[in-house]
């Protein structure tokens, strides 16, 4: 991996709404077209933001389009035990992490720019 590929802008998503999700896939799309091969980007979603993770959300196909052009998405772990919501109930491509916040944390410790839209 090129020094310019370690680079990674990790996005957080804690709130629900099809117009902030909306929103939110919007801005990291115009990032990753903006930013290209340059950073990682990796979208966060914890507490209420996990429902744009979930493969019955109305912009699954949006999500899945980001993963496809490298978007890394994470749901945490930690809310998916909390709202009983099964790992089978994710969309396609979406991975998880034990928890959201600490996966932030780690990341800007690692370097990471960080980004709440």
């Amino acid at each position: 991996m090129s020094p310019e590929r370690e680079r990674g802008v990790v996005v957080h998503l804690d709130e629900d709404g099809e117009d902030k999700h909306r929103a939110l896939l919007r801005n990291v799309g115009n990032l990753v077209r903006d930013l290209g091969d340059q950073a990682t980007v990796e979208l966060v979603a914890h507490g209420p933001g996990i429902a744009l993770c979930l493969a019955d959300s109305v912009l699954a196909e949006e999500l899945q389009a980001l993963i496809a052009r490298g978007v890394v998405a994470a749901a945490c772990e930690n809310t998916l035990t909390t709202k009983g919501i099964a790992r089978e109930r994710l969309a396609a491509g979406v991975a998880t992490v034990p928890s959201g916040v600490g996966e932030l944390v780690r990341k800007q410790w690692q370097g990471w720019a960080y980004v709440r839209p």
